[in-house]
């Protein structure tokens, strides 16, 4: 007779038994984190998931649907990859600070810490400077761990205390701590240099010949930084290159680098946070540098959404944070995936 070793649904009733105490973790932790926001005047915040555009990122990619309007004509739209757009737009309104628990989708991605579905939470400080959202993650790392009492992260043989003081590390100094890179000798006007990074990273990772700078930096980043980040304690990994703003604006004090940092533990990449790019030219023109990319690696671009960028040329300045909520409540909790963390796994 051949064994059945088929995992059972994840509605058996001994499986969702396994994942129960993890639920309940979850539960706490968003109580815990609806409280402080309230505590701190924050608004909460719901907004569409369908959009004019998922996100512009060439690597993020998006299901698409299409609507019937009542004229009976076909609308594309996309499942958001972020709210960060409609959050935005709601600073642009008048909205000073605003938090969203927001069910985002995400195609190609799928792992022990990775769901095609999973829930973001975003937050935004109007009229603040980054380093004001930058303590707000810790605080919010610290109470989950204080509404699970868990003590410490710990996950895939690494440890992190998230009450220590949190390592504060920049791009550049991890890239030369751990790659013996210098990673801002190869930014040039705000742009990189394939070929200077690709001389510095030549006898360690595999450089191939249509990568681009932001690729060489990519692969740096995950096979020597991220390994060593959010050990013993959180890391606030900031001062992101240029070339990797993404929304972030760039550093009054030096250029080449922005307004982005992550925060990590045990390796594990838990939130990314932005002081807010308010110049709309400058946002679109990297949007269109983006999805010339994709095009040209996957052969799809997503549309620019104009009223996004119109909002942009109107919005405060601002600073703001997205937090992977599935990967905080696995830490948190003791889960070891984040599946085991959502009530109905897509």
């Amino acid at each position: 007779m051949v064994a059945d070793n088929k995992a059972s649904p994840w509605w058996s009733a001994g499986r969702h038994t396994d994942i129960r105490p993890f639920l309940a973790a979850r539960n706490a932790i968003t109580r815990a984190t609806r409280a402080w926001f309230e505590e701190q005047g924050f608004t909460e915040v719901e907004t569409a998931i369908l959009q004019v555009s998922p996100g512009n990122e060439t690597h993020l990619h998006a299901p698409r649907t299409e609507l019937i309007a009542a004229d009976g004509e076909p609308i594309v739209r996309y499942l958001r990859t972020s709210p960060e757009f409609a959050c935005k737009k709601l600073l642009a309104a008048g909205e000073t600070r605003i938090f969203e628990f927001a069910r985002v989708f995400r195609d190609r991605e799928r792992g022990r810490l990775h769901l095609p579905e999973f829930t973001m939470l975003e937050w935004y400080r109007a009229n603040e400077a980054y380093d004001a959202v930058m303590a707000d993650s810790v605080v919010l790392i610290a109470h989950a761990v204080q509404a699970t009492g868990i003590g410490q992260f710990s996950f895939r043989g690494q440890v992190a205390d998230p009450f220590a003081e949190p390592e504060m590390l920049t791009v550049a100094s991890a890239f030369e701590r751990f790659a013996g890179i210098d990673l801002l000798a190869t930014i040039d006007d705000g742009e990189g240099d394939r070929t200077k990074l690709a001389a510095a990273a030549d006898t360690k990772i595999r450089v191939a010949a249509d990568d681009t700078w932001s690729d060489i930096f990519s692969k740096i980043l995950v096979e020597y930084i991220e390994p060593n980040l959010g050990q013993g304690r959180l890391t606030l990994l900031y001062e992101y290159p240029l070339p990797e703003a993404a929304l972030a604006r760039a550093t009054s004090s030096d250029t080449r680098v922005a307004e982005r940092f992550e925060v990590y533990a045990c390796g594990v990449e838990l939130a990314n946070g932005f002081g807010e790019l308010t110049d709309a030219a400058e946002q679109r023109r990297r949007f269109t540098l983006a999805m010339d990319e994709k095009q040209r690696r996957y052969g799809e671009r997503y549309p620019l959404d104009e009223d996004f960028l119109a909002a942009v040329a109107s919005m405060p300045p601002a600073s703001g944070v997205a937090l992977g909520f599935d990967r905080l409540v696995m830490l948190a909790s003791g889960a070891t995936s984040v599946d085991q963390v959502v009530w109905t796994p897509p």
